[in-house]
């Protein structure tokens, strides 16, 4: 297995301490020229398209770069798939799939049918325009070329080695230090939530069921308001410094560490711009097509991802 990264602010190789046989290829998925190269001389036949500068702040903060990123960059992994799998290659056995996310269909409301293959693109923010772009350019890709690829538009993922500015994973740390966990407007932004294990699972199943041309909605099944998850994040560190008096030496800020209760961290924030309002996946082309259903419950997922953080603390320190 190869994998590129250009090892940004997001980028960390420790993740890959573990995984065998895999080669780090520290490069820009904006050079066709390497992907292409890389194709042809790793003979590879599966391309998994991870990368995208995914972080929604940041793509209001500095929309070009998140442009130069997921719309460049996709496209220039579809010409150099193109080049080496069918201009060159004659078209032998391929696929290109693409993640995507249920962001490029705009915002629900609270009493609306969740987001399935047919709802129409909406996109709110610069990054979700962004991801439907590169989702029009793998469809068009596959209609005028042929080229053999998938997409999966996911809710939001949460789990190990997952970036500190993520929802979650920020909850977390921030609890940890006893810094606010801030929440934009009212709080009440309502978000459908999938472990990363059950995201990585529907995606393998994609590549091995899912038909070229197609779209799949990969969901957890858990709404959740933000606010809500906050409060998890905090009752389950205030059980855990509770059952652990070593956490309370290691974490002296947190509210927990003295017996205090971590939701006097949350705190409100003034609204972005463009902020959505409820996310939601109506799984069942999933289900029926690749047999995907998730399989870790939000609080389990939560309670494996809190544990994770508190056992590799050197990996998010390092950040």
């Amino acid at each position: 297995m190869v994998v590129l990264d250009s090892l940004t602010y997001a980028g960390n190789p420790a993740t890959l301490i573990g995984i065998e046989a895999v080669e780090l290829v520290v490069g820009d998925i904006r050079d066709s020229d390497l992907v292409a190269k890389l194709l042809h001389e790793r003979n590879i036949e599966i391309l998994v398209h991870f990368a995208a500068e995914s972080h929604v702040d940041r793509s209001i903060a500095c929309p070009s770069l998140t442009f130069g990123t997921n719309i460049n960059g996709t496209a220039s992994l579809l010409c150099a798939a193109k080049t080496v799998w069918l201009d060159s290659g004659g078209g032998r056995p391929h696929r290109f799939h693409h993640v995507s996310t249920d962001e490029v269909f705009g915002s629900l409301s609270d009493l609306a049918a969740p987001f399935s293959e047919a709802s129409t693109y909406a996109p709110n923010s610069p990054y979700a325009a962004s991801k439907a772009a590169s989702d029009h350019l793998v469809r068009a890709f596959h209609r005028t070329y042929g080229l053999q690829a998938t997409t999966t538009n996911c809710s939001n993922n949460f789990g190990p080695y997952q970036h500190p500015e993520k929802l979650i994973s920020k909850f977390i740390l921030n609890a940890l230090n006893g810094a606010p966990l801030t929440l934009y407007g009212d709080g009440y932004q309502i978000r459908d939530w999938i472990h990363v294990i059950d995201h990585c699972r529907a995606i393998e199943l994609c590549l091995s069921y899912g038909q070229p041309g197609q779209t799949y909605a990969i969901g957890g099944g858990t709404e959740l308001e933000n606010i809500e998850v906050a409060r998890r994040v905090c009752r389950e560190v205030d059980r855990l410094f509770a059952t652990n008096p070593l956490l309370r030496t290691r974490f002296p800020r947190t509210p927990a560490a003295h017996g205090g209760a971590t939701e006097d961290l949350i705190c409100m924030v003034a609204d972005r711009p463009g902020h959505d309002r409820r996310y939601a996946i109506d799984g069942t082309k999933a289900a029926t097509d690749l047999g995907f259903r998730p399989s870790i419950s939000f609080s389990e997922g939560l309670t494996a991802t809190i544990d994770w953080y508190l056992a590799n603390e050197e990996w998010w320190r390092s950040d």
